[in-house]
């Protein structure tokens, strides 16, 4: 008994002392697993706290906290669980702002490991990045270096240059030449600023300017003869219709003005101040840079200079005629396009604008104003298709005294009261008469200096025309009297019209062997005239001039372009035959056909005009030239006929008691 006593008690001793050794055996276990655990979070704490330290390192601190900041992670690096600070670190490395749920401790391991590649990612790209910033930085200190040495050089060169003592000195006696400035041009001065100083062009002048108020300006030609205003109308006219509002012009809108006769350039287009020309570096030199590596630059034309505005050419009748036919081109392109064999488009060392130049072309949208003296019969007829055309009216006498008593306001002159009347009967030109009338002004100014006022006196102004050897343009002046044999005849040069002294006498001859004089140097149409008059005399009297002696005389010896004095020639014939006097207030044109038709002729508005000038009260014209007499005119009549005797009805002039002949009256009406 006592021995199974014995081994049960061994037996629960053993098995209470197993269970005992079990439990320690157990808590140990989970001491060391609680000491694993407090290891691994001391661990995954300080792989943490290492990589913000490689981030504060690697953003910098102040940049690290604004960027927390940014992605709400401050809480997250503040907290002491491992989890929200690698929860922080996660949004720090992805830069992500999304709230995610917190990992759990058995994705720490991975996350820091991911962390860590990224980290070592962002590393790596900083070192590559600080490697080429030293390259940079070295190459540029090495480019700079250079560049510093380049400019040391050429500075040394400009020191060293071709100047010396003797060019210096020169240098400084232009630059004080600079330094002295006289008073503005007289030019300047009496230049028109307004429309309404552009003066006996007020029609002309209505016209261009509706040709440039419009949305769609028109090229234009502007014929007239030299002097009355044509270049001061364009100027004055841009400027006017920038103030309309439907005018394309902007307020800079340029006027550019040169002059047809001066325009000089190569065939090869090596040099086109007009249109422009590329400079090729082997023969003109282009910029240094350029000429270096061979690159062409265009330059630019006045075309172009122009663009947006106005283009004025003087004297475009005298323009090359290769050249016009340039300008046309670019007129229809609007842009100017540069060609030469040295441009490689595929060079990249070729800079943009000279790219663009070659591939496109230089803008040219411009409105061409062309002024010329010549007759519209001598210009380019590709050049008046494109342009509309305007016709300046020769200036009146009473223009010329406008103008001089204009430009004297702006001189600051005061003029005997007949100055401007004897000025108007020795010129016809404005300009012309500006320059008599400064000269008076500086002659008087110099005979009295003393006087705050200038007076400018008549016998001034007879000394400045006597010393510029200048007579009266009009030589003769209408009288209201009949003469036999003589009458007046209209011509034209250069748009200005004049009177022409035709006479005639009749001797009787032997019968058949009668001759015909006339002046040689009146031209063939003129003599033609003569036999033409022959005709139509025989066909109305019945009388054969062949049966008497004819001589017929131009007053002066001129010469008469074309057959517009058929008709005054014929009357003056036909009066010295008849013994009948014709008025001498009335001038005639018109060819005379053989059966006696008076036929249509050129210049019908310059012939009023010069008739005008001279005093003349009636003009006789072709019926079919009624549509060519200028409107508004005053001061004189001018009738239509259609044959001979109806010249003969207003021609003839009869001395009863001062009373004309058919429809002759003493005035016009």
């Amino acid at each position: 008994m006592k021995g199974l006593l014995n081994h049960w008690f061994k037996k629960n001793k053993t098995e209470e002392i197993q269970e005992v050794e079990e439990k320690d055996s157990l808590s140990s276990q989970e001491e060391e697993r609680k000491e694993d655990i407090q290891s691994a979070h001391e661990k995954w704490h300080h792989e943490v706290d290492a990589l913000y330290t490689l981030l504060a390192n690697y953003y910098g601190s102040d940049k690290l906290v604004l960027k927390a900041t940014r992605l709400e992670a401050i809480p997250l690096i503040q907290s002491d669980t491992i989890q929200e600070r690698t929860a922080g670190l996660l949004k720090l490395i992805l830069d992500d702002p999304t709230d995610r749920p917190l990992p759990s401790e058995e994705e720490i391991p991975q996350l820091l490991m991911e962390i860590e590649d990224h980290l070592a990612e962002l590393i790596a790209r900083r070192a590559v990045e600080d490697r080429l910033d030293k390259a940079v930085a070295d190459k540029m200190q090495e480019r700079h270096e250079d560049y510093v040495k380049e400019i040391k050089s050429q500075l040394l060169k400009e020191n060293s240059g071709p100047d010396n003592a003797q060019t210096l000195k020169k240098l400084a006696h232009i630059e004080k030449m600079n330094q002295v400035k006289l008073a503005s041009s007289v030019s300047e001065v009496l230049r028109p600023q307004a429309v309404a100083e552009i003066i006996g062009q007020e029609i002309p002048m209505q016209f261009l300017l509706a040709k440039l108020a419009t949305p769609y300006p028109q090229h234009i030609i502007i014929y007239g003869p030299p002097g009355v205003g044509k270049t001061s109308a364009a100027r004055v006219a841009l400027e006017e219709v920038k103030k309309n509002v439907n005018s394309p012009f902007a307020e800079s809108a340029p006027f550019v003005e040169v002059d047809g006769t001066t325009l000089r350039w190569d065939p090869r287009d090596v040099t086109n101040p007009l249109l422009g020309s590329v400079h090729d570096p082997i023969y003109q030199g282009a910029k240094r840079d350029l000429a270096e590596t061979g690159i062409p630059e265009p330059k630019l034309g006045l075309v172009s200079d122009a663009h947006g505005g106005i283009l004025f050419i003087d004297e475009i009748g005298e323009m090359d005629p290769v050249l016009l036919n340039k300008l046309l081109k670019v007129l229809e392109d609007k842009r100017v396009s540069f060609e030469s064999a040295y441009y490689d488009p595929n060079d990249p060392q070729v800079p943009l604008y000279i790219k663009k130049l070659f591939e496109e072309g230089a803008p040219a949208d411009f409105v061409l104003i062309g002024a010329t003296t010549r007759d519209p019969r001598e210009i380019n007829p590709a050049l008046r298709s494109r342009c509309a055309e305007i016709y300046f009216n020769p200036l009146e006498p009473r223009d010329i005294q406008h103008i001089v008593s204009q430009a004297a306001q702006k001189l600051g002159a005061n003029l005997v009261e007949n100055v401007p009347e004897v000025i108007s009967n020795y010129v016809f030109e404005g300009r012309k008469a500006n320059t008599i009338l400064t000269d008076a002004y500086g002659l008087s100014r110099y005979r009295h200096p003393e006087q705050p006022e200038v007076l400018v006196q008549v016998e001034e102004v007879y000394e400045v025309l006597r010393s510029a050897r200048l007579t009266p343009y009009i030589s003769h002046k209408a009288e209201n009297h009949g003469e036999i044999g003589k009458i007046l005849g209209l011509g034209v040069h250069g748009f200005v019209g004049s009177v022409i002294e035709l006479e005639a006498i009749v001797f009787p001859g032997r019968e058949g062997k009668g001759t015909i004089r006339f002046n040689e140097t009146a031209g063939s149409m003129a003599r033609d005239a003569v036999f033409n008059a022959t005709a139509v005399i025989r066909s109305l009297t019945g009388e054969d001039l062949k049966d008497y002696d004819v001589h017929v005389n131009v007053v002066g010896g001129g010469n008469i372009d074309g057959p517009s004095a058929g008709c005054a020639t014929t009357l003056a014939i036909y009066s010295a035959l008849k013994n009948i006097p014709l008025r001498q207030d009335i001038a005639v044109t018109g060819e005379i056909s053989i059966q006696g038709r008076v036929r249509p002729v050129g210049g019908i508005a310059e012939k009023i005009f010069g008739a005008k000038q001279a005093g003349v009260k009636t003009v006789l014209i072709p019926k079919e030239n009624q549509a060519d007499i200028p409107s508004g005119l005053q001061g004189i009549q001018v009738i239509s006929i259609e044959t001979f005797r109806e010249a003969l009805e207003y021609a003839l002039f009869e001395f009863l008691g001062g009373e004309g002949h058919g429809t002759y009256q003493s005035s016009p009406p």
